[in-house]
């Protein structure tokens, strides 16, 4: 956050903690959960179709899927413990795992998948716990890398699926209706207005449907034989706990897109933070945790249910902007209105009479603008060559690995198949290149010691030695020790220990200082154990404040704010790490020189 933060309110009628009318409360749900239950219910039959997957399980996984979106999506809004984010994340099926479950089916069938599932949901558990760890790691350029690769490894199951009509029908039935599908969404999506475009794929849908049953291609007797009210005639998979190689050869896969998955999360649910409210917020990490954590909840009961995992729809974000309503309670209005629709057997049919071809436009277009996201995510992040090259070279070797491109001969069956997924090998390529660089950079020093004022002449020891390592004047110094100090001192601010009297030994919190050098200019890392006020918010109310007319309690933060160029409070269940960049001043403008 710079220190020099907007005040400008947003557009929102209806901040997360406002309570709208039943009546508008309702009819968003209802419509934001037409919009979406499109692609909860499409995903998994795009799974089950190119797995060869029966009707009879498609049938359950579909009733499934919506459900647990539903149960999920409550789940986000509401906040139980510390499972949900307190926001409008909607929850629905995911994309990434397409290619991880088609093969997972084609080898061991739905048991196989169902197991797989509930196996890699507790590696989001372990990371919703430690999320604070994994922060140097799961960099926004390794999870926007990962994200273009699930578009190549996704896009050939989609051609496929555009170009093959079925068997005794026009060869032109599927790439007409394809084409007809794709291009209304398009033509919609590049020209209406806004709230129109909203509607874009439900229409494309329409439009390619209408030309599918021209070439009798859509199965209208699916729809007329469901009934309204009902539940699946059995196809409940049960599971397969043999545990044998296929198991293992794919579990890697289905634990590295479960956290590539919870990295997407991780992105909503601090976007969502940031479109809920009218005066900007910092974004509070205990919040992405519960989505992490809701988000495990999601997929531990699909694998239970043997459907496909879920995650965050990104769509919750703009439906936010779009409406200005972020109230908890629509959250819980479009979770309902899943649930309520996995129960009307002829809704969900409707949907899954869907030609092929159509369903494989309307993806096209998805990942399309998935690949954009994924590259949005890498260019805003990659701000320097070692961002970039990073980015560049584990995009390639992913292309190059799901073509069959890179050692064929060698790699062809090895390991299960598992260097065979693009973005399997691209995205470890990604993590082992971070990993790399933060191991190979510019070495961090690390103190440790109480938080404690007592502790501050040890503090200034290490940093004026961390100083003239670096070679920086006596200036610099006296920033870094500034900095330090009112750094505690904010730290410590409403601390009933702050004074330093009858501190106890087990309850004081422990403080790690790491100090390194980056591009010129100094940061300093501040751990300690979690506390309740976030030190980013703080200082964008004292932007707003009169600065003649200082508070006491704010001296420490005016004087941090003065001396550094950017503070960052990160704020998670366990712990508190605020980062604190100092910039050395140029001599015309270090205090003491002349004018």
């Amino acid at each position: 956050m710079q220190n020099d933060a907007s005040n400008t309110q947003r557009n929102i009628r209806y901040e997360a903690d406002d309570k709208p009318p039943v009546a508008l409360t309702a009819g968003l749900g209802l419509q934001f959960a037409i919009l979406a239950i499109a692609g909860i219910v499409l995903t998994p039959a795009i799974v089950i179709r190119a797995a060869g997957g029966t009707d009879e399980y498609l049938g359950w996984a579909v009733f499934a899927a919506a459900a647990i979106s539903g149960i999920s999506t409550i789940l986000q809004a509401v906040r139980v413990g510390r499972i949900g984010s307190g926001y409008v994340l909607l929850m629905g099926t995911s994309g990434a795992f397409i290619a991880v479950c088609v093969t997972a089916i084609q080898k061991g069938g739905p048991g196989l998948l169902a197991t797989l599932v509930i196996a890699s949901s507790f590696f989001q558990f372990l990371l919703a716990a430690k999320l604070s760890i994994f922060r140097r790691l799961l960099t926004p350029t390794v999870a926007g890398t990962v994200v273009m690769l699930i578009a190549v490894t996704v896009m050939p199951l989609v051609f496929d699926m555009v170009t093959v009509s079925p068997e005794g029908k026009s060869s032109w039935s599927a790439p007409a209706s394809a084409l007809v599908a794709i291009g209304v969404i398009i033509v919609i999506a590049l020209t209406a207005t806004r709230s129109m475009r909203l509607w874009a794929p439900v229409i494309g849908i329409a439009a390619g449907s209408m030309v599918a049953a021209m070439f009798g291609i859509y199965d209208t007797g699916q729809v007329a034989d469901a009934s309204w009210i009902g539940l699946p005639d059995g196809g409940w998979p049960g599971y397969d706990l043999g545990f044998g190689g296929d198991f293992w050869s794919l579990l890697p896969a289905f634990v590295f897109v479960t956290l590539i998955g919870a990295v997407e999360t991780i992105g909503d649910s601090v976007a969502i933070q940031r479109v809920s409210w009218r005066r900007p917020r910092a974004v509070d990490y205990r919040s992405v945790q519960g989505a992490v954590a809701a988000d495990g909840t999601g997929n531990l009961l699909s694998g239970i249910a043997g459907t496909m995992p879920n995650t965050t729809y990104s769509t919750s974000i703009s439906i936010t902007e779009l409406t200005g309503v972020a109230a908890r309670r629509v959250g819980v209005a479009i979770g309902i209105s899943f649930v309520v629709m996995a129960f009307l057997p002829k809704v969900l049919a409707l949907v899954l009479a869907i030609p092929d071809a159509v369903v494989a436009a309307y993806v096209t277009v998805l990942l399309a603008l998935l690949f954009v996201v994924g590259m949005r995510m890498v260019v805003e992040d990659a701000n320097d060559y070692r961002r970039s090259l990073i980015a560049g070279v584990s995009f390639w070797i992913g292309v190059g690995f799901q073509g069959g491109e890179i050692f064929p001969e060698y790699l062809e069956g090895f390991a299960g198949g598992f260097f065979e997924n693009g973005m399997t090998t691209g995205g470890l390529t990604a993590i082992a290149l971070t990993l790399f660089t933060e191991l190979t950079g510019s070495r961090r020093k690390r103190f440790r010691s109480q938080l404690s004022v007592s502790e501050l002449p040890r503090i200034r020891e290490f940093l004026k030695d961390f100083s003239n390592r670096n070679r920086w004047d006596d200036a610099m110094a006296h920033r870094l020790d500034a900095v330090a100090e009112e750094t505690l001192l904010t730290l410590l601010d409403g601390d009933e220990f702050a004074d330093g009297v009858d501190e106890d030994e087990d309850v004081r919190r422990s403080l790690r200082l790491t100090a390194s050098k980056q591009d010129g200019h100094a940061v300093l890392e501040f751990v300690a154990a979690a506390n309740e006020e976030n030190l980013e918010d703080r200082l964008s109310v004292l932007a707003s404040q009169n600065p003649g007319l200082p508070l006491e309690r704010d001296i420490s933060l005016r004087m941090l704010q003065h001396h550094a160029s950017e503070v960052f409070h990160q704020q998670y269940h366990d712990l508190d790490v605020v980062t604190v960049h100092i910039t050395p001043l140029e001599p015309a403008t270090a205090p003491g020189a002349a004018d």
